[in-house]
C-alpha cells in the first residue's frame, strides 16, 4: 500500500487555510512550510492565492526562494493557484520589473489580466483529466497564461466573453497551475488532479506507478468520492476576498 502524501502549503501568505483543510479532507498530510529545512521534508508543494509579489519577497528574506528553485528544479510537484501560478512562471508582463519568480513553468503570465479588483468574477471551467462536469471557477484579480510553451499541457480555457480562448489552466510534468482558487469553492476536483499527480510521483520513485493515476496518457482517473464533498472550512464561492491576503496585487 502507497504511503500518505506529505504535502506543504507555502505558508508565508495567502489562502493557507483553505488548502490545508481540501488536501487533508483528500487523505493527504498537510503541513505548513515556512523554512528551508520544512520544505525539504514534504513530497509536494501548494504555492497559494495571494500577492505575489510580497510572496517572493518574503520568500527571498527567509532563505526559501534559492530553495523553492532548486526543489522545483528536481522535480518536486506543485500546484500553483492565482499568485501561486505568478510564482511558477518562467516569464511574466505586466509585473513590476524587480519581481522575480520561482519559475519552472514554460508559460507567460499575465499579471491581473482580468482587470481590477471590481472586475473579479465567477464562472464555470471545464479542466481536462477532471471529470464530473465543469469546475466552478473563482477569479481575483486573477492572471492568464498569455503564451505555453511545447511541453505544457493546457487544461482549461475560459468560455464566452471578452476572455474567450484564454488560458487559465495548465500542467507541465508535476506541476500544475490554475488562475483560479479551487480553495474557496468546496470543489476539491483540482485539489484531487494534483494529489493523484503527487502519488503517482511518489509510486514512479518507488518504482511501480499506480495505474490509471492522474498524469496518465491512457485517460483521466475517476476523482475519489471526497473530491466531490464540500470542505466546510472553505466555505462557499466568493467573489471579493476578505483580505487582501487574497488578492495579487
Amino acid at each position: 500500500m502507497s504511503r500518505t502524501p506529505v504535502i506543504g502549503v507555502l505558508a508565508l501568505q495567502g489562502d493557507v487555510r483553505e488548502h490545508l483543510a481540501t488536501l487533508s479532507a483528500l487523505g493527504a498530510e498537510a503541513v505548513l512550510v515556512r523554512r528551508p529545512e520544512e520544505l525539504a521534508a514534504v513530497d509536494a508543494l501548494v504555492v497559494p492565492g495571494g500577492e505575489s509579489t510580497t510572496m517572493a519577497k518574503l520568500a527571498a528574506r527567509s532563505g526559501l526562494l534559492q530553495p523553492l528553485r532548486d526543489a522545483v528544479a528536481g522535480g518536486l510537484p506543485v500546484y500553483g493557484s492565482c499568485a501561486g501560478m505568478i510564482l511558477l512562471a518562467d516569464r511574466l508582463l505586466d509585473a513590476p520589473a524587480d519581481q522575480v519568480t520561482v519559475g519552472g513553468l514554460d508559460v507567460t503570465v499575465r499579471r491581473n489580466a482580468f482587470g481590477r479588483q471590481v472586475d473579479s468574477f465567477e464562472s464555470q471551467v471545464e479542466i481536462d483529466g477532471v471529470p464530473g462536469g465543469p469546475v466552478h471557477a473563482v477569479f481575483i484579480r486573477a492572471p492568464w497564461v498569455e503564451q505555453a510553451g511545447e511541453g505544457v499541457e493546457v487544461l482549461g480555457r475560459v468560455v464566452g466573453g471578452a476572455a474567450d480562448g484564454r488560458i487559465v489552466a495548465v500542467r507541465q510534468g508535476s506541476l500544475v497551475a490554475t488562475s483560479f482558487h479551487p480553495e474557496l469553492t468546496g470543489d476539491r476536483r483540482v485539489h484531487a488532479l494534483f494529489v493523484d499527480t503527487v502519488r503517482r510521483h511518489l509510486a514512479e520513485q518507488a518504482g511501480s506507478a499506480p495505474e490509471g493515476a492522474a498524469g496518465d496518457e491512457r485517460g483521466p482517473r475517476a476523482v475519489d468520492e471526497r473530491a466531490s464533498s464540500p470542505v466546510d472550512t472553505a466555505g462557499r464561492p466568493r467573489t471579493r476576498p476578505t483580505s487582501a491576503s487574497e488578492e495579487d496585487l
